[in-house]
């Protein structure tokens, strides 16, 4: 089954309402992207941190134990240049469709900032603005963080008042973000049964990077219980059961295959809890549960940033490589 002929079905029904769900339409004239930046240098690495932890009061040689991550790789974050890509790929699909708007890319940490987007649109005289983050989930970061930062930004710049930014809800269950992730972990499983591993001997392992704990408990409304983790974990979870259902769907042998929500990327004082476990851990865990093959999955990012090119691409992949896994 191509990636064209694959059914996902929504994750939640909130997905499903599309436009007979909007009260009053609104008639935008431009689109903010709106990112998290990365540096593109080694002289961008450590004010990049600085921008990142800005209030924390963290020395600059605390950032440094930090920044081996982007030395490694030059001092270069891919997202950036997946964000470009991202940009020109959704202009593309917007001309396609026949709808005339700018999309405007800005970033919370590094260039090109919020500040500068929003200012250029403002400039070009598009002043009702409907923002995309690249965060699918709720939770403080990815979602409440990003309306503060253009209310700031609006106040800042003196354009409150003039131009309006609307942010469109998360997106982690909408099928085109989670059918790339039923493609891979299908091709996966694929892979590992042909090299002749018994499914119950395959274990899928879906990684987002870890919140604190308390964080994560007020990621959705009060008044309904979503389990541990709150409402950021219990997204994860539906996706995933989304994702191994439509796998098990292509290939009924994948019944057997388990699966397990982890968290990677944690900061902050060890003393303040954080969701796990830990992915690393669970790959250490798994030779002793008899399992010989690991698919590592970025469920919680849209694309391949920092978070998944250091600590799964190479510590994880590490961990499995150690622990004598098929990754």
């Amino acid at each position: 089954m191509t990636s064209d002929e694959t059914s996902v079905p929504f994750a939640s029904a909130a997905a499903g309402g599309g436009a007979a769900h909007i009260e009053e339409p609104v008639a935008y004239d431009g689109i903010l992207l709106a990112g998290f930046g990365g540096p593109e240098g080694q002289d961008d690495v450590i004010p990049f941190l600085r921008n990142v932890t800005r209030g924390r009061g963290i020395p600059d040689e605390r950032l440094e134990e930090v920044a081996h991550h982007y030395r490694h790789f030059d001092g270069i974050s891919p997202i950036n240049a997946q964000n470009r890509a991202l940009k020109a790929a959704l202009e593309a699909e917007l001309a396609a469709r026949g709808i005339r708007l700018p999309v405007y890319w800005g970033n919370r940490n590094w260039t090109p900032y919020l500040d500068d987007a929003v200012t250029a649109a403002a400039e070009a005289g598009h002043t009702t603005l409907i923002a995309v983050a690249t965060s699918a989930y709720s939770s403080f970061s990815s979602c409440r963080q990003y309306r503060e930062d253009f209310a700031r930004v609006l106040t800042e710049t003196g354009l409150a008042g003039t131009v309006t930014i609307d942010k469109v809800r998360q997106f982690f269950d909408h099928p085109g973000f989670v059918a790339p992730f039923v493609d891979g972990v299908r091709e996966a499983i694929a892979g590992f049964l042909a090299d002749g591993v018994a499914p119950e001997k395959i274990r899928v392992l879906f990684s987002t990077h870890s919140v604190p704990t308390a964080d994560a408990e007020r990621s959705g409304p009060r008044d309904v219980d979503f389990g541990e983790g709150g409402a950021y974990a219990a997204q994860h979870r539906a996706v995933a059961e989304v994702v191994m259902a439509d796998v098990a769907h292509a290939i009924p042998s994948a019944q057997a295959v388990r699966w397990e929500l982890v968290f990677q990327s944690r900061s902050g004082p060890p003393t303040q809890p954080w969701l796990e476990p830990d992915v690393c851990d669970v790959i250490e865990s798994l030779p002793a549960q008899g399992v010989e093959a690991v698919a590592i999955v970025p469920l919680g990012f849209v694309s391949d940033h920092m978070e998944v090119k250091w600590d799964l691409d190479t510590e994880a992949l590490d961990a499995a490589a150690a622990a004598g896994l098929r990754a």
